[in-house]
């Protein structure tokens, strides 16, 4: 499993030309489930973003979680981040999960970010998506699990 994560000041999905979803400060966060990821991975992802101090304490340096500042997370599925482009000039997922297992472990990854009491919002699985969003730093991180 796979999270790129930025800070940001505000973040947004629209589908459609409607808007979906929005939070204000918090993380972006663009998930990727891969072949052999767990409800264990999932969970601990979860615990490790709302945890991950990424956010400026009084004295400019990140000591923060996304707890500590009460932000909002937005989580939108990213299937690409498992494309291999190792190889030649077209990316290949054959590391990424089935559809219908990704799914499931981006709603339980979702589930477990709500259990922190994190406002949690999402993009729709398998949507043509337009995000938006105002990077804060910019802090741009990936972690995998």
């Amino acid at each position: 499993m796979k999270a790129l994560i930025q800070r940001v000041k505000k973040a947004s999905v629209t589908i459609n030309s409607e808007l979906y979803s929005e939070i204000s400060a918090g993380m972006l966060v663009f998930l990727g489930v891969e072949k052999g990821d767990t409800e264990e991975n999932a969970q601990k992802l979860a615990q490790k973003l709302v945890n991950l101090r990424i956010f400026e304490d009084e004295q400019e340096k990140m000591n923060k979680s996304l707890i500590d500042v009460n932000g909002e997370m937005l989580v939108v599925s990213q299937f690409t981040l498992c494309g291999d482009c190792k190889k030649g000039t077209r990316p290949s997922f054959d590391k990424s999960a089935p559809p219908e297992i990704a799914e499931r472990l981006y709603e339980i990854f979702v589930k477990n970010i709500s259990s922190f009491n994190v406002s949690v919002k999402t993009g729709k699985f398998r949507a043509m998506m337009d995000v938006a969003l105002i990077n804060d730093g910019p802090v741009t991180f990936m972690v995998e699990k």
